[in-house]
């Protein structure tokens, strides 16, 4: 039950005075509809409003107060001259000048012969002081209540500063005095002040300093919204994990006679990965693990490895890809390295239709195949699995959480492994990642070459076709060629992939094929097949092979205008390949000048190969909201965490999180029940309803 000391706090917004229907439908547009809302929703700057008894003494072109008197209206005669009004300050003529205004409107708030507190930014025009727009004008019997520090707001239509103002004070009234749920220890170690004290600096800042992102009162408040979060995900897990699910012990038959065919030798790391997973299995709890990877560092093997003890378990096993070109790529691979094993394998594709996939999904219903590829085709209704254990979900960042939960409901708590190719800095993993495990895979296979990557001005054109015609030439090598745009834009000054298949294919005359994301996924395979097996050498294409494309005779990629790709798809792209023991190369095409930015993820890509290096990188450039996008990745919405810079705060929220939830799984320590309000002030919920329940 929600402690009394937090009711008004987190009570709806028509509960404050002042707050009708009306305004309410307003306010609610900026993401407020709890009272607890206002304390997220930071002024992010502030405004100086000194004043000025002598006009003179007053600093032209800063924000001033001042106290006028009305002495008389100009109202415009014509819609673009302006509307003054003649005041004086103390006997000095000064104009307050008003454009497109309403008359009556300037005519109430500024009455003749009234005395007026007003702030603004004085300036100094055909010898005359005035003061366009005013910030504010207040009654002289508000110049006690004059605050020379002011905090400016986002705001929406409807809705003014001075209005939000009045509100967000109303809430700081009923700010709590909590039971501090920090650690001393780390309140000294981060020189945090209480809760209730930052919040209240945040809102009633002294510096304009106050909104840097290392500032301490910020990260107290960080730190609480990471800690809630973490505790939150440990609470879940917790009282999840105690719910039973399927052990896989077996002898693992299966799974010895895949690895011992296998042309090539395991990884270290691969190998660690596979004891992870199958400690996993062989527990009764279900298996929720995150497999990261760099391009070509043999994720598959390691999916498809792992299957095998369920199978030999009389269990099935999926994995599920973005695209149906990728999915039927696994497809082939996985009937490849299974064609000595008595395994039946099929694919479900939102292609197959009538008898086809009645029949598949009859033997997917009775048990009789045990291994089914596809795609999102294969969480629909309709399609039912006979002991479904095993769920392996290909490039992670393409899928939704909600994908990923619904194999639940397709068998018995079956253990998933969800794979992602685009490595994610360890902050994001924390964050968005934190109910499941992780395994990385470092080491590159045995013998693998790193790509070299060098960049190219767009000048230098002429050049990079003559060595792509030598290489033609001289060798069967295959060269992919991307473009960031299908179609000619005339906003952005960009070669697309249209034009870029027309000059070519005047050089290379039936040698160069063109795919983009506006062909059907029939097209896009026909494409890719014709690519592969026949004696074309260069593909124009759009970030449509970003992803499961796997042609080992391509051994160079051009990518044209690089400087517009962030670095992570840059990385992704270039993993097209390299997928063989021979050497490969990038070339990132660029224009002339580039800006700061663009420069600095060229100087990465050319100085390494490291996926997970270059992920910190971009986090460093963009941010976590670009790399991890909310759809695709499930990270949380944080109001004041960064974690571009709070990656810190989070490995401290985990480290206690964790421990505290080991030793306490239900908060009824006495010195852990104040961290009951802090989930309910995060409005974590669902940890507390999972408490409640058990």
């Amino acid at each position: 039950m929600r402690p009394a000391h937090l009711d008004l706090l987190l009570s709806p917004i028509n509960k404050l005075k002042g707050v009708g229907p009306k305004l309410e439908n307003i306010i609610n547009k900026l993401g407020i509809n709890l009272n607890v809302h206002f304390l997220w929703h930071f002024p992010y700057r502030i405004i100086e409003k000194k004043y000025y008894e002598n006009i003179h003494d007053a600093p032209i072109n800063q924000l001033v107060t001042i106290k006028i008197e009305v002495i008389k209206h100009y109202p415009s005669k014509f819609r673009r001259q302006p509307y003054r009004v003649s005041c004086l300050a103390n006997e000095i003529p000064i104009d307050i000048v008003y454009f497109n205004a309403r008359h009556p409107v300037i005519r109430s708030v500024l009455p003749l012969k009234s005395f007026k507190m007003i702030s603004g930014k004085l300036q100094f025009f055909k010898n005359k002081f005035q003061i366009t727009h005013p910030a504010s004008v207040e009654n002289i019997s508000h110049i006690q209540l004059l605050r020379e520090k002011e905090p400016v707001y986002s705001l929406t239509a409807g809705l003014n500063m001075k209005s939000f103002i009045k509100l967000s004070n109303q809430v700081l009234q009923l700010l709590p005095n909590p039971r501090e749920w920090i650690d001393n220890r780390l309140l000294k170690k981060y020189n945090f002040v209480s809760w209730k004290e930052a919040i209240e600096k945040l809102h009633n800042p002294e510096i304009e300093d106050t909104y840097n992102e290392k500032n301490f009162f910020r990260r107290r408040l960080a730190f609480d919204e990471l800690y809630a979060h973490q505790l939150a995900i440990c609470i879940i897990r917790t009282i999840d994990n105690k719910k039973k699910s399927t052990s896989f012990k077996n002898k693992n038959k299966l799974k010895k006679i895949l690895i011992n065919s296998l042309e090539f030798k395991l990884t270290n790391s691969q190998s660690i990965v596979l004891n992870e997973i199958q400690n996993d299995l062989e527990s009764n709890k279900q298996m929720i693990r995150l497999l990261q990877g760099d391009v070509g560092s043999g994720k598959t093997i390691v999916a498809l490895i792992s299957m095998l003890t369920v199978i030999e378990s009389g269990y099935q096993a999926t994995l599920m890809a973005p695209t149906s070109i990728l999915a039927y790529q696994h497809f082939k691979n996985i009937s490849k390295l299974l064609q000595n094993l008595p395994i039946q394998i099929d694919i479900l594709t939102g292609k197959d239709k009538g008898k086809s996939r009645i029949e598949k999904l009859e033997k997917i219903k009775d048990g009789s195949t045990q291994i089914i590829i596809g795609t999102h085709a294969l969480i629909q209704e309709g399609v039912n699995f006979k002991k479904l254990g095993f769920s392996v979900i290909d490039e992670q960042h393409r899928f939704g959480v909600y994908q990923r939960m619904a194999f639940n409901y397709k068998g018995f708590r079956p253990s998933i492994l969800v794979m992602s190719a685009t490595p994610i800095p360890r902050t994001l993993t924390l964050a968005a990642y934190g109910d499941m495990d992780e395994s990385r895979l470092i080491d590159k296979p045995i013998g693998r070459k790193p790509i070299k990557t060098s960049s190219l001005t767009l000048k230098k054109e002429k050049n990079l076709i003559e060595r792509i015609k030598a290489k033609i030439n001289n060798s069967n090598d295959k060269f992919f060629w991307v473009c960031p745009l299908i179609e000619e834009s005339q906003e952005l000054d960009l070669k697309a992939a249209t034009d870029r298949y027309n000059s070519l294919n005047k050089i290379f005359k039936n040698k160069v094929m063109l795919i983009h994301g506006q062909l059907s996924e029939k097209e896009k395979e026909s494409t890719m097949e014709k690519f592969k097996n026949e004696d074309y050498r260069i593909l124009v294409a759009t970030t449509v092979i970003e992803v499961g494309i796997d042609i080992k005779s391509a051994t160079t990629i051009i990518i044209e205008h690089a400087e517009r790709f962030g670095l992570a798809q840059l990385h992704q792209l270039r993993g097209r390949v390299g997928r063989n023991n021979e050497e490969s190369y990038c070339i990132l095409l660029h224009k002339e000048s580039l800006n700061d930015t663009a420069k600095k993820r060229i100087s990465i890509m050319i100085e390494t190969n490291d996926g997970f290096l270059i992920a910190e990188e971009d986090l460093k450039i963009r941010g976590p909201g670009e790399i991890l996008g909310k759809r695709q990745s499930g990270l949380p919405s944080f109001n004041v965490a960064d974690l571009s810079y709070d990656g810190d705060l989070l490995e401290e929220a985990k480290f206690y999180a964790d421990n505290i939830i080991t030793e306490d799984p239900r908060l009824e320590r006495n010195g852990n029940k104040n961290l009951k309000d802090l989930l309910y002030i995060q409005e974590r919920d669902t940890a507390i309803r999972t408490l409640s329940a058990g």
